[in-house]
């Protein structure tokens, strides 16, 4: 009996009893609410592919996706300090840091990298929401800095992707300094003359947008992020009015003419090396093959031909015409008479 409750009836019982499923093999689309398998989602690129809604997708798959073969080299970004004010909440901010950095694997909230899209130079600014909600602190800011003398030093175009819900509380005064530290980088690109284009994720909302995220000279945006400065319940309470439908989404800003294009993810890669080739204003991409000197020496010595001139009627014709232009009676006095009924049939 001992051997029948020890060997063979756990034997039995792992080949027919129920068996643990993973929980994140599925994931639920919080528009529509359908089930998704997990691979079949990373194949879409997080977007539902039952109802098309726009999930937020990781920075290192976002890098991967933009830059050719998934490629891109990031660089070392200034370390500004870490707790400048020593603040505390609930948690001290250092422990903050630490806990976001244990969880992410990345040093704050920011990653810039340069590499080749569509075989275009490029430098993007890519911003990690899952660190601390993206916000800009001080070490954001360094990196945006960073960003934009990396695109002078190249010259290359600079693509900056906002996913932030604004500065860094725990940081005070400095966070909100890198409101105008980021909008005079972003200014000296676009005084080199070089492309800036800023892709607008969900969400982008509070000291980001009121910054460098609304200053590109193409504004993209994906279909549904919320982008806005205040919250939208927090404008309800203040205005007690209700918003309308769709308010703060990019549908909505592209409709009043905030932002230029909403591109779904699918098609921003190509987008983008479509705009970063008009505004660089690039030469063709194939070779210009020179001609040689033969046939550049006929092409110079051969004249082109004269367009034969189309024959005229001889003078007689035209006298005649004219002749018969003054015999007719426009105004129907040498008409001739209209014919005789005939006669009806007995």
């Amino acid at each position: 009996m001992n051997w029948l409750t020890t060997y063979v009836r756990p034997k039995i019982r792992s080949l027919v009893g129920p068996r643990e499923v993973p929980e994140n093999l599925w994931r639920k689309c919080p528009a529509c609410g359908h089930m998704i398998f997990h691979k079949e989602l990373e194949k879409a690129l997080q977007v539902c592919t039952h109802c098309g809604h726009h999930m937020r997708l990781p920075i290192k798959q976002r890098l991967e996706l933009l830059f050719d073969d998934g490629a891109y080299t990031a660089i070392e970004l200034p370390k500004p300090p870490l707790d400048p004010l020593r603040f505390k909440d609930i948690k001290r901010y250092s422990d903050r840091l630490k806990e976001a950095q244990a969880k992410t694997g990345e040093k704050d909230a920011i990653i810039v990298g340069h590499g080749k899209l569509m075989g275009q130079g490029v430098v993007v600014a890519a911003f990690n929401f899952d660190f601390m909600g993206g916000s800009m602190g001080m070490a954001v800011g360094e990196g945006l800095v960073a960003a934009a003398e990396l695109a002078l030093l190249q010259k290359v175009p600079l693509i900056a992707i906002p996913s932030s819900g604004g500065a860094r509380m725990q940081e005070g005064i400095l966070s909100l300094m890198q409101m105008a530290r980021s909008t005079v980088a972003v200014d000296r690109v676009k005084e080199a003359g070089l492309p800036y284009i800023v892709l607008l994720t969900d969400p982008t909302t509070g000291g980001v947008t009121a910054s460098f995220a609304m200053l590109g000279d193409i504004a993209l945006a994906e279909p549904g992020a919320v982008i806005g400065f205040a919250g939208a319940r927090v404008i309800e309470t203040t205005i007690r009015e209700k918003l309308p439908e769709g308010f703060q989404r990019s549908e909505y800003l592209l409709e009043h003419g905030m932002v230029d294009m909403v591109v779904p993810r699918s098609e921003l890669k190509e987008t983008l090396a479509r705009l970063m080739a008009l505004l660089m204003r690039r030469p063709p991409t194939a070779e210009v093959v020179p001609l040689s000197p033969d046939h550049r020496a006929a092409v110079v010595e051969t004249p082109r031909e004269a367009p034969k001139p189309k024959p005229r009627p001889p003078v007689e014709d035209l006298e005649a015409v004219a002749r018969k232009v003054d015999d007719v009676d426009f105004d129907g006095a040498d008409a001739p008479p209209p014919p005789a009924p005939k006669p009806a049939k007995p």
